[in-house]
């Protein structure tokens, strides 16, 4: 059951990862200059209907596995990195890059601070070695939790 936990869990940490670098190279490089591509009620992209469940996931199957496997020290303490990395990364999001996401969103595009918007998305680049680190531990406990 340990093995299928932490397969989930690194699964969807690695959709998280996926999902990140789909908005660093997409995403993130043009709506600056274009706001309304984040703007859901302007038809733009809505990030939280991915986000959410995404976090949401991968958070309670990290819990799950931790449970699971933590009487495997071989498995748990890569699980333990994971969890710390992504609990920064929360952390740091939800302090600072969530409410001026929500800030552009719903921000007049007449009056759009396009400088503001760029440094938030080089800050906001600054996570991804945090969402690096979680994948890497996750894909460590997987061969780890398969080992046994």
């Amino acid at each position: 059951m340990s093995l299928i936990l932490v397969a989930l869990a690194a699964a969807l940490a690695l959709a998280s990862l996926g999902g990140a670098l789909y908005e660093y190279s997409v995403v993130d490089p043009f709506w600056p200059r274009k706001p309304e591509l984040i703007q859901p009620r302007r038809g733009g992209i809505s990030r939280k209907r991915f986000w959410i469940p995404a976090h949401t996931a991968f958070e309670l199957f990290l819990v799950a596995a931790l449970v699971a496997a933590w009487s495997e020290p071989s498995v748990r303490a890569p699980l333990l990195v994971g969890l710390a990395s992504h609990a920064a990364m929360r952390l740091w999001s939800a302090f600072d890059f969530i409410p001026k996401a929500l800030a552009f969103e719903g921000a007049d595009p007449a009056r759009f601070d396009a400088d503001a918007a760029r440094r938030w998305t080089r800050r906001s680049l600054g996570r991804l070695p945090l969402d690096l680190v979680t994948g890497g531990a996750m894909l460590v406990a997987l061969v780890a939790a398969a080992r046994l």
